[in-house]
């Protein structure tokens, strides 16, 4: 039997029938798509979407990169288990996924991407916003989401959905390759009709496998870590889309092994569990970049390794030091020439806890880092502290206000600019999703959609989207899906008046703050007059935010509490005291600086550099 339908009416058919299933647990894969309208989808999905209204959630975005980011959040809030999809027309909203699309493959999350393409008939060539290729003709600007999707292809004709539907789904549900998904839809086939089999329209299942590690790597781990005398375990994300904190928390226990997190592995552990160091690296703690100077076995469990988490290089400094990388990835596995145990990070740490069998650290070194981690305690307690609550509050002062609010289930999120240091640093992550940073591509503009998306996702809990002034003049516009959608989302608008975290970095590696403030242009040329009389407070109300304003520490208290208690869209607009109060960076990162220069500025900071690279390590 068949069913005639157009492409895009199959094609939603197909993604409302889609589900996964992980521990006997079932959810619908596609929970609902996003679009923004135009020529190359409105006749297609646009009508598509419209005829199968019962069966597909429709969601209007403001932009398209927006819309990714929006569909990620939601995806990570549910464990990459559930997704998103997002429709474009042709030209500049499919160009515009671009990034977003980039966003969710180096962080491993899923999301289906629908951008209508040019006629694949070629009536009219060229037609409105088609890119001309002189000697590839089949070349659209689709193609610009090759490199950043884990799978692509260009539907030509409609039968050519069948196989390459089924293939975007696998790699959705994939663990291990998970990432984009794009399927570029000329807009003529989107409306041509066809003859679909109604298998194609039944309901699916794709469970998502946890594999088990192979015996002799989980008895060369096992040998690897009786042997250590001072081991670090370094949780990444993967515990999380796992659901491993379970399984991580008994490890611990049982073997006194303390634990690090990189951004995406916060919270794997309770900020008050005994043997959770906080962060690692670049923005790590004091505790957990000394022990990480001294182990002799570091262990990755479901982390990438990246430069902020190795410092570039120069943390694990201990002459013998080795790695085991705990990974559903092989390629991850591999990284640090590492002992590999390649499997699901929730089945790998009990089948390490079973097999160690009581083994256990030397008391003197649980000791050790507990007094660490005392110590860093008191160091977050002094960040957060306000002596004089009605004092303009600071960055951190700003933190402590909000740690002080949230409660258990609340989340947290940010992206990029000085906050993320900050928070890896401090903030006290009570639950496995409170802290919902993205730093893979450390994306400005990610946090007010990614709150969107979590709230879909989560439509109990209480969400915070922690924004600078750089990232709200990059990507406010959401706040009108957030209105009409009706999700109460938080927005804590911190103003310190330019690019905090780059102007830092760019005094720091000779370049003298250029170009990093939101300043008048002076009469020498340069940006050091008076603020500009923005008021993104304002800005925020007119988009349809309640705003609060808090001019002191004591305003902030009660504005985060009364934003928490609101049934709607809240923004709490703090200007901040510009002056540092974060701890310092504990661990170096190389961003590189001029290797040659007449400013003194660039000068000393070469001369700085040099000593720093030359501690860098190849783990071999």
């Amino acid at each position: 039997m068949s069913v005639r339908l157009t492409t895009a009416q199959a094609l939603v058919r197909f993604l409302a029938a889609q589900h996964t299933e992980r521990d006997g647990v079932r959810r619908r894969l596609i929970t609902g798509m996003w679009g923004i309208f135009g020529h190359g989808n409105v006749a297609g999905l646009g009508q598509a979407l419209v005829e199968y209204a019962d069966v597909m959630p429709y969601h209007q975005g403001r932009n398209e990169q927006a819309m990714v980011h929006a569909a990620v959040g939601h995806a990570r809030q549910l464990n990459r288990l559930s997704a998103q999809a997002v429709t474009t027309s042709i030209g500049p909203g499919a160009t515009n996924l671009v990034t977003g699309a980039a966003l969710a493959t180096i962080n491993r999350l899923p999301v289906l991407l629908l951008p209508g393409d040019y006629f694949a008939a070629h009536p009219a060539d060229p037609l409105l916003q088609q890119l001309e290729h002189p000697v590839e003709a089949d070349v659209s600007v689709n193609d610009t989401l090759r490199p950043v999707s884990r799978f692509f292809d260009r539907i030509t004709r409609p039968e050519a959905l069948i196989a390459s539907a089924l293939q975007a789904m696998r790699v959705l549900t994939d663990p291990a390759e998970t990432g984009a998904v794009t399927l570029a839809l000329p807009q003529d086939v989107q409306a041509e009709a066809y003859d679909w089999p109604e298998e194609f329209f039944a309901e699916r299942v794709w469970r998502v496998r946890r594999p088990a590690p192979d015996p002799e790597e989980l008895a060369e781990a096992v040998r690897a870590i009786r042997a250590a005398e001072r081991p670090l375990l370094v949780a990444g994300g993967g515990v999380h889309h796992s659901e491993a904190e379970a399984a991580l928390r008994a490890f611990a226990e049982a073997t006194g092994i303390p634990v690090a997190s990189t951004q995406a592995g916060k919270g794997s552990l309770r900020h008050d569990h005994p043997a959770d160091l906080g962060g690692i690296g670049h923005t790590g703690t004091a505790v957990a970049d000394d022990l990480a100077r001294t182990a002799d076995l570091v262990i990755g469990v479901g982390t990438r390794h990246s430069d902020f988490s190795t410092a570039s290089g120069t943390l694990f400094q201990r002459p013998e030091v080795r790695f085991l990388n705990l990974n559903i990835t092989a390629f991850d596995a591999h990284k640090l020439a590492a002992r590999t145990l390649v499997c699901d990070a929730r089945t790998g740490l009990e089948r390490l806890t079973e097999a160690l069998d009581g083994h256990r650290v030397d008391p003197a070194y649980e000791a050790e880092y507990r007094t660490g981690k005392e110590r860093w305690d008191q160091v977050v307690e002094a960040a957060y502290r306000a002596g004089d609550p009605s004092a303009v509050p600071t960055q951190t002062q700003v933190l402590g206000a909000l740690d002080a609010v949230v409660g258990e289930t609340d989340v947290v999120i940010n992206a990029a600019g000085s906050l993320p240091g900050d928070l890896h640093k401090l903030w006290r992550a009570r639950s496995p999703r409170q802290y919902h940073l993205e730093y893979g591509y450390s994306c400005m503009g990610y946090e007010i959609p990614a709150a969107i998306g979590v709230q879909q996702a989560a439509p109990d809990a209480v969400v915070w989207a922690l924004v600078g002034d750089g990232t709200y003049l990059m990507m406010p516009t959401e706040i009108v899906t957030a209105v009409q959608e009706g999700l109460p989302v938080n927005l804590v608008l911190v103003q310190n008046h330019g690019y905090a975290s780059i102007g830092g970095l760019s005094e720091s590696v000779g370049a003298e703050r250029f170009g990093t403030a939101y300043r008048h242009r002076a009469a020498d040329g340069t940006f050091t007059g008076a603020p500009l009389p923005v008021d993104l407070a304002a800005n925020a109300a007119s988009l349809g935010m309640e705003v609060l304003r808090a001019k002191t520490v004591a305003e902030l208290r009660d504005a985060l509490a009364a934003a928490r208690a609101s049934d709607r869209p809240t923004c709490v607009y703090v200007e901040t005291d510009p002056a540092p109060t974060a701890p310092p960076a504990e661990a170096w990162w190389d961003v590189p600086v001029a290797e040659t220069a007449s400013r003194e500025a660039a000068i000393g900071a070469r001369e700085q550099y040099d000593r720093q690279v030359a501690a860098r390590r190849r783990h071999l």
